[in-house]
């Protein structure tokens, strides 16, 4: 098997992919796209990924052999997983559970926990409102977490699935989200059974040593300033 081109980042998007690829032993080649250099805004990711956002992959060896390219996340763990056979149940009605909590994660979990992210953290302004708004919302969603995993081992069905792969890596520094993760101890149990398996741990150290403590400037500015909004 010819190894994916992977254009990722080390954020809860990139390294839903990256567990993928590592659960399934499939082979990837890693090719950074600095989202704080701008890097996403570039003609021949743009050509890959029409968003600007990462991740996004070329499969060599994609539908009749040739290569394909794909981005959003939760498009390419679906793909993966029809690829390999792995991580997605063969009864119809779990397949259909495990499409339901990943609508959920791209739905829900990843644009609130990521607004929360940012009015708590990144905004220039400290607006209450907001702040409230999206810390108020974080919490209710890993309430429905935390009923989700009382009825079940996993978020969509008996098995680890993709559903779990994609929501986890967005639950690791819930403190940033203003949650107290001791309020919902079954979320923290599986959150940490996930990042106990070897593959996980392989995973969340793609291009862990490529992450920020601090920004300048004109990283922000490509994050969350006018650049994000200029035509392409």
């Amino acid at each position: 098997m010819k190894p994916i081109d992977l254009y990722t980042w080390p954020t809860p998007n990139g390294h839903k992919i990256h567990i993928m690829l590592e659960e399934t032993g499939t082979p990837y080649r890693v090719i950074p796209i600095d989202i704080g250099a701008g890097d996403q805004f570039k003609p021949d990711f743009l050509r890959i990924s029409p968003n600007n956002k990462m991740p996004a992959m070329v499969d060599p060896e994609g539908p009749d052999g040739k290569p394909f390219a794909l981005a959003e996340s939760g498009a390419m763990l679906f793909y993966l997983a029809s690829k390999t056979g792995k991580f997605l149940p063969k009864n119809v009605a779990d397949r259909w559970k495990v499409m339901q909590w990943t609508m959920f994660q791209m739905g829900h979990i990843g644009p609130m926990l990521g607004q929360a992210h940012h009015f708590l953290g990144y905004a220039p302004e400290k607006i209450e409102y907001a702040m409230n708004r999206y810390k108020n919302e974080a919490n209710r969603l890993y309430g429905v977490l935390e009923k989700r995993l009382s009825e079940s081992p996993w978020l969509a069905c008996k098995e680890y699935t993709i559903a779990d792969m994609a929501t986890m890596p967005w639950l690791r520094f819930p403190e940033r989200q203003g949650v107290n993760i001791d309020e919902y101890p079954r979320v923290k149990e599986w959150r940490d059974r996930i990042a106990e398996r070897p593959a996980v741990k392989r995973a969340l150290q793609v291009l862990a040593d490529r992450r920020r403590t601090e920004m300048t400037q004109q990283q922000r500015e490509n994050l969350f300033g006018a650049a994000q909004y200029a035509k392409r």
